[in-house]
This record gives structure tokens, sequence and C-alpha cells, in this order.
């Protein structure tokens, strides 16, 4: 039976399969790989995520989506394409970091200020089967992070440096996005 996206189900923090290393994807162009990228498209953007890894809905493959849009999660986000992410690497990362508050859909209702790279330069390969390297920055660049962390078992509450650094995200909606 192929899966849809409305049978998916968010695994939260506290469930094991979220903190495994998830496997490489071995079959990019296969047809079940392009539905599954399909359905966590539509399964992130009904959630409003900027982004979501395979492991949250309980599949272990190294598959994550960047699709970065305002949202009433993320008002002040970027817009930007969805890209498909398959079997990422970190290659290069800026020696500055930055703190900039997270979210996740895996944690809900929490937001942590989170140390991240400002810059980093990646390799994946795309949903067409391409290898490529890209450069990301700011957002973006966080997004790809926090993603890759949900693809080796790890959280972004596990890179806060301190409880003061967290927050209900109704509590940083107020303070964040009021004008």
């Amino acid at each position: 039976m192929t899966m849809n996206h409305t049978d998916f189900e968010l695994i939260e923090l506290g469930h094991p399969h979220l903190r495994r290393h998830a496997e490489v994807v071995k079959d990019v162009s296969g047809t079940d790989t392009q539905h599954l990228l399909d359905e966590l498209l539509a399964f992130v953007l009904a959630k409003n995520g900027v982004g979501i890894a395979a492991p949250q809905v309980d599949i272990n493959q190294r598959i994550f989506i960047m699709c970065s849009r305002p949202n009433s999660r993320y008002p002040l986000a970027p817009d930007m394409p969805p890209t498909f992410i398959i079997n990422p690497e970190i290659i290069w990362r800026s020696d500055e970091t930055e703190k900039g508050w997270e979210g996740c859909l895996s944690l809900p209702g929490i937001r942590g200020l989170v140390p991240r790279h400002q810059a980093i330069k990646v390799r994946y390969t795309t949903r067409s089967n391409e290898s490529i390297e890209v450069e990301y920055t700011g957002f973006v660049a966080r997004i790809f992070q926090h993603e890759l962390d949900h693809l080796d078992g790890i959280v972004y509450l596990d890179r806060v440096e301190s409880t003061h650094e967290i927050m209900m995200e109704k509590e940083w909606l107020k303070l964040f996005t009021s004008n």
C-alpha cells in the first residue's frame, strides 16, 4: 500500500526513533522515494513548517525538505522554493556562529535559542539524482543544519546552551512578531 501524507504520524520528543541515525537512500529515482518526497512536501506545508526530515514521520531515510515561506509559525521566514535534500553532508562551515530561535514540529509549542554556523557549504543528491554543492547562509543555513541534525538523531534542544533560552511558542510569537 502506498503511503499518503495524511497517513504520516509525526513522532515527538521521547519517541526512540527520533534519536536514531537515518540510513542512506540507495534508490533516489525509485517510485517509492519520489512518492515519499511528494508526500513529505504536502505534509510539511499542511503543518506550517519550514522543513521536515523523514525521521520525523518515522521513516528512517536520509531525506529532508526545506520550504521556507512566511506562515503562522514563522511569520518572518524568507520565501524559497521547496528544496528536496537526499543523503546530505556539510563540507564546510563558517567559523562564525549565531544564535537564533528555532522550533520543531516534533517538539510542539516550544522555541529555543540555538547556535548555528552562519554559512555552510553542503553536498547532497537532488530528487533528479544529481549530486550538487551549494552554499547556504542565514535562515536557510539554519534550516539545513536543523534538518540534518534530525538525520543524525539530534534535536535542537540538544544544542541550546541554557534552559533560560527556551520558551513556549505562544510567548515567542508575542515577543517576536508584534509590531
